[in-house]
């Protein structure tokens, strides 16, 4: 094998085991939950967990941290919200319902890339915001209610939070040339982390101690650290080797992960207009990528 093709191999793998990785996720911080412990904390607790083994693996990269400009700290934070808003949403709320409101993301790029960066809409853009609009308008209607099709609980609301958050974090880190794929992870990490610490007094709540935690809750968070690790450093890697319009294809996995999970697991299951609903949001992520690589290629 050239090494070209280890690198797409390795690209492609990369991205199906983080979109796996994060089509599964929600199962055991749902576990955590059942067993009393809030996604706050679990999130808080994970997430360390990364940062610590970071620490040792990114070990001889410490001397740059002082070096990174303000700009990264903005990042940290708009990284931090959008995973652990994602966290908060998938454990609460109807899996489905809540990725395929995180995938309106393209949507709130496209819009933040024409105001922020002054990138110009072209037709495709257009047409992915019309689509992804009319997706989200049929999943969220309830039809025969008369209500507006709006986000219906908090789960929902965060849902939709941690995809513009995700856009926002797409737009910033574009200008984030500088910074290395490890030092991207170890900010995400970092930025969940510590927003989590700063949330949970604010919900009333406080950081337990580590002996509240059993032997099975420790193997639950330990195992939740290893995969959101594994599937940012695979996930970072492989969107710098393969075109986004290929990447964006592979992601869309872990939808079809979810479904699969979500059904098993936790007995839920789509309706009719929930299924159209999110057929539209999907094309209109494939028609933004599109997009995306037309413009890098021209």
């Amino acid at each position: 094998m050239s090494n070209n093709n280890k690198q797409n191999f390795f690209a492609v793998f990369g991205l199906l085991f983080g979109a796996v990785c994060w089509g599964i996720i929600w199962y055991p911080y749902r576990l955590m939950a059942d067993a009393g412990f809030s996604g706050v904390v679990s999130s808080f607790y994970t997430y360390s967990i990364a940062v610590l083994v970071g620490c040792l693996i990114f070990a001889k990269r410490w001397r740059g941290v002082l070096a990174l400009p303000k700009s990264a700290i903005f990042l940290c934070l708009a990284a931090g919200w959008t995973n652990l808003s994602y966290v908060l949403a998938v454990i609460d709320g109807e899996v489905m319902r809540v990725m395929l409101l995180f995938y309106l993301s393209p949507l709130w790029t496209l819009v933040l890339a024409h105001y922020w960066l002054k990138e110009p809409f072209h037709r495709l853009g257009i047409i992915a915001i019309v689509v992804s609009l009319l997706g989200a308008l049929i999943m969220l209607h309830d039809f025969g209610s008369g209500n507006w099709p709006i986000p219906r609980n908090q789960a929902e609301w965060l849902a939709l939070s941690s995809g513009m958050g995700f856009s926002l974090t797409n737009v910033m880190t574009r200008h984030a040339t500088y910074l290395s794929v490890q030092a991207k992870s170890m900010l995400v990490w970092v930025g969940v982390s510590g927003m989590a610490l700063v949330l949970l007094p604010l919900m009333g709540q406080t950081v337990p101690a580590v002996s509240v935690f059993d032997a099975t809750q420790w193997q639950l968070m330990v195992l939740i650290a290893a995969l959101l690790m594994a599937a940012t450093v695979f996930v970072q890697y492989g969107v710098t080797k393969i075109t986004a319009m290929r990447a964006s294809v592979l992601f869309l996995f872990e939808l079809v992960v979810a479904a699969v999970a979500s059904y098993y697991l936790a007995n839920e299951a789509m309706t009719w207009n929930e299924w159209l609903g999110g057929a539209l949001i999907i094309a209109a992520a494939l028609i933004s990528a599109r997009q995306h690589s037309a413009v890098e290629q021209g």
